[in-house]
Parts: C-alpha cells; sequence; structure tokens
C-alpha cells in the first residue's frame, strides 16, 4: 500500500485489517454475510504516544509495519483511498504478532 498522509494522534494507530481466507480448508467459498469480522492487521501509521504526568511523551510499543491482534469489535472503521481501515487506541491492541 502507498504511504498515507494520515497521523494518529496520541497514543492512536492506523491499521489495515487482514481479511480471513474466502474458502476453507474443505473448498468451501465462504459469502461476505458469513466471515468474521478480521481480528489481525497491520500498522500503517501511528502517533507519536501519550504524554504521562509529568508532560513527557510515553513512547509507544507499537511501530509501522508490526502486525497486531485486536478485539473483534475495537477500533473506529474509516475508509481512505477506497479501503477499510480502522483507527484505535494503543491500549485496545491485544499483542504484536511474531
Amino acid at each position: 500500500m502507498a504511504k498515507t498522509s494520515f497521523k494518529p494522534l496520541g497514543a492512536r494507530v492506523l491499521i489495515e485489517t487482514v481479511e480471513q481466507e474466502e474458502i476453507t480448508a474443505g473448498g468451501i467459498v465462504l459469502p461476505e454475510t458469513a466471515k468474521e469480522k478480521p481480528q489481525q492487521g497491520k500498522v500503517l501509521a501511528a502517533g507519536p504516544g501519550d504524554r504521562n504526568d509529568k508532560g513527557e511523551r510515553v513512547a509507544m510499543d507499537v511501530k509501522v509495519g508490526d502486525i497486531v491482534l485486536f478485539a473483534k469489535y475495537s477500533g473506529t472503521e474509516v475508509k481512505m483511498d477506497g479501503k477499510k481501515l480502522l483507527i484505535m487506541r494503543e491500549s485496545d491492541l491485544l499483542g504484536i504478532v511474531g
């Protein structure tokens, strides 16, 4: 994907979801309505992080390019460059894959 001009604020990240396979191991093609919401995605952009009580910036644990896991219905869905993307707080992420 081309570099996005969107810059998240604070401890937010912009995520491109990784869609699940459309065909099951048994060869059954899943219709759009039968697919589950993705729970994995790639970080496209990350904010600078939140500030602590002293006003110091707290660095983010995730960076652009990380593959992350998140809860099914977390984040705010937006459409940019014809793609569905998610904006969510770093605290909504469950972990980094691999």
